[in-house]
C-alpha cells in the first residue's frame, strides 16, 4: 500500500527562475575599485590638477558611482542602495583608522632611535647641546608621581560625587553639581594651572616654605586633578545609571541596606565602565603640559620628592625637547612621546585586567 502511494506521489514543483535573486560576482567590487583608481589617476595626473590625495578622493567617488550602477543593473535599486551605503560605512571606518595608524607608525618609526638604557636611566642634568646622551628618567618619575597623586585625589572624589548624583541627589543641589561638572569638562588646562598657581603656589605653599612660593610636583598633581575630576564624575554617573534597577530592588527585598547595595552590587556591576572613564582621565592628565609648566616649573635633574622643588613630566619633556636647538633633541622628543603612549597603554591594559575580577563577574 505504501509503495503504491509513493509511486503516485508527485515531486515538488521547481522554483521559478524569476524568484532567484541575481548577485554581482565577487570579483566585481574589486574590479570596480581598480578601475576607479586607474581613471582617477589618469584624470588627475593627466590634467595636472593634484596629487595622491585628490586621486584617492576622486577614485572613491567613482567607485561609489560605479558600484551603484553595476548593482542597480544586476541586483536592482534596493540592493544597489544597500551596497552603496555599506561602502560608505566601510570608507568612513577606513578614514577614521588612517589617522590613528599614521600616528602610531610615526611614533614607532621615529621613537625607536633612542630606545636604549641611557634614555631610561639618565636625566638631562648637565647635558649640553652637543651631547648625544641624556634621557627622560626624571620626566618618567615626575609623570608617575604627579599622575599617581592626582588619581588618588580624583578617583574617590569623582566616584563618591557620581554616587551622590545617581543614588541620593535630588532637587537644586544635585542639579547645581551636574551643571558645574559640565562646566568643568570644558575648562582649558592652562586655566586649571593658573588656579592652582594663584591658590596653592602663591597662597598656601608660602606658609610651609618660609614665606616663599614653592613649585612642586604636588601642585602639578592638584592641577591635573582639576582636569580629571569632571571626566571621572560624568563617566561614573553614566555607568551607574546603566545598572539595571532589578539588581537594586532584589538587594532591597533581601533586606540589604542601601549603602551596602551600592558597595556590593552597583559598583561591581559598573566597574568596567568606571575603569574606562578613569583611564580616559589619566590619559588626559598624563598628556598635559601647561599645568606642569606653570606650577611645577620643570627641571633637568631627578627629583623624587613631589612636595619640594621643581619637577618635570614626559609631556613637558617632549615640549622642551621639540623646541630645543640641539640636533639630538628631536630624537629624545619622539622617544619620550612613544614612552608616554606606551605607559598609558600599559596602565589601561592592567586596569582592564583588574576590572574583570569583580564579584558579580565570577
Amino acid at each position: 500500500m505504501s509503495t503504491t502511494v509513493a509511486q503516485h506521489r508527485t515531486p515538488p514543483p521547481a522554483q521559478p527562475a524569476s524568484l532567484r535573486a541575481k548577485r554581482l560576482p565577487k570579483y566585481a567590487p574589486p574590479a570596480i575599485a581598480v578601475g576607479a583608481v586607474a581613471v582617477a589617476a589618469a584624470v588627475v595626473y593627466g590634467a595636472n590638477i593634484g596629487g595622491p590625495v585628490l586621486v584617492v578622493a576622486v577614485a572613491a567617488l567613482l567607485y561609489l558611482a560605479g558600484l551603484f550602477a553595476a548593482a542597480h543593473a544586476v541586483e536592482g535599486r534596493r540592493s544597489a542602495r544597500n551596497r552603496t551605503w555599506s561602502a560608505l560605512i566601510h570608507s568612513a571606518f577606513v578614514l577614521a583608522v588612517l589617522p590613528l595608524a599614521s600616528v602610531v607608525w610615526t611614533l614607532v618609526s621615529k621613537g625607536v632611535e633612542r630606545l636604549d638604557g641611557n634614555f631610561f636611566g639618565t636625566s638631562m642634568n648637565n647635558i649640553g647641546a652637543r651631547d648625544a646622551n641624556g634621557g627622560a628618567y626624571h620626566a618618567i618619575v615626575g609623570t608617575l608621581e604627579q599622575v599617581g597623586i592626582a588619581t588618588l585625589i580624583t578617583v574617590p572624589l569623582g566616584i563618591l560625587c557620581a554616587i551622590y548624583i545617581v543614588e541620593y541627589g535630588r532637587g537644586r543641589f544635585a542639579f547645581a553639581i551636574r551643571f558645574f561638572v559640565d562646566v568643568m569638562t570644558g575648562i582649558p588646562s592652562i586655566v586649571s594651572g593658573l588656579f592652582v598657581l594663584a591658590f596653592w603656589v602663591l597662597v598656601v605653599s608660602p606658609v610651609f616654605n618660609d614665606g616663599r612660593p614653592g613649585f612642586s610636583g604636588f601642585a602639578a598633581a592638584l592641577a591635573l586633578s582639576v582636569l580629571m575630576l569632571p571626566t571621572v564624575v560624568r563617566s561614573t554617573e553614566e555607568m551607574l545609571r546603566l545598572v539595571p534597577a532589578p539588581l537594586r530592588e532584589g538587594a532591597y527585598a533581601l533586606g540589604v541596606p542601601k549603602w551596602k547595595t551600592i558597595l556590593r552590587v552597583v559598583l561591581p556591576t559598573a566597574l568596567p565602565g568606571i575603569v574606562t572613564g578613569v583611564m580616559l582621565a589619566i590619559a588626559r592628565a598624563a598628556g598635559e603640559t601647561a599645568p606642569v609648566l606653570l606650577v611645577a616649573g620643570g627641571g633637568a635633574a631627578i627629583n623624587f620628592n613631589p612636595f619640594e622643588n621643581n619637577q618635570s613630566s614626559l609631556a613637558l619633556f617632549v615640549y622642551q625637547q621639540a623646541g630645543d636647538a640641539s640636533k639630538y633633541a628631536p630624537a629624545r622628543a619622539w622617544t619620550a612621546a612613544l614612552t608616554l603612549v606606551a605607559l598609558v597603554l600599559i596602565l589601561t591594559i592592567a586596569a582592564k585586567l583588574l576590572a574583570r575580577r569583580n564579584r558579580l563577574g565570577r
